[in-house]
């Protein structure tokens, strides 16, 4: 049986310059992005990845979830965007000390808005996953455009074509 080699597409990586805790990737650039943390040089208008750690996911959806589901609005925009959740969902079910929101309804606003705005959230275990996926994700978008590729997703108006937050 033959192994198949998974390539991995040659991408520069831009990195919010207000990024607290950013990932490392060699090669990446940092500027600052309109919204979310991560996303391609030449494709910022098209993708989109925000990143979280279970204590800041927490206080973005108690006292800061306005400006949170703004956030999310935005980025629902994009071509492609996700959230990544430096946590997996069994332990993002036991909420951080400091907050008052239960695990349960933080849980559930992520999925209700996961829905209603069709973006995907990724409870992804760690920091070491989170990086991982994230370069994934950016380098699957990248490939596709490049392609010329166009799934359904990318059929819907976005924040690159002048589409309007509601």
């Amino acid at each position: 049986m033959t192994k198949k080699t998974i390539r991995s597409e040659q991408i520069t990586i831009v990195i919010d310059s207000r990024e607290q805790q950013p990932y490392r990737f060699e090669g990446a650039v940092v500027r600052p992005l309109p919204t979310a943390d991560y996303s391609v040089l030449g494709l910022e208008d098209r993708v989109a990845i925000e990143r979280k750690t279970k204590a800041d996911a927490f206080k973005s959806l108690g006292r800061g979830r306005g400006r949170f589901e703004r956030e999310i609005q935005r980025l629902a925009l994009f071509q492609y965007g996700a959230v990544v959740i430096e946590a997996s969902f069994a332990d993002f079910l036991r909420p951080p000390a400091f907050s008052q929101m239960s695990a349960r309804s933080a849980a559930r606003s992520l999925l209700a808005w996961s829905v209603k705005y069709r973006l995907p959230v990724f409870w992804v275990g760690d920091r070491r996953h989170g990086r991982a996926v994230t370069r994934r994700l950016l380098e699957s978008f990248a490939r596709y455009h490049r392609e010329g590729r166009h799934p359904g997703w990318l059929m819907v108006p976005t924040l690159a074509d002048g589409a309007a937050v509601r």
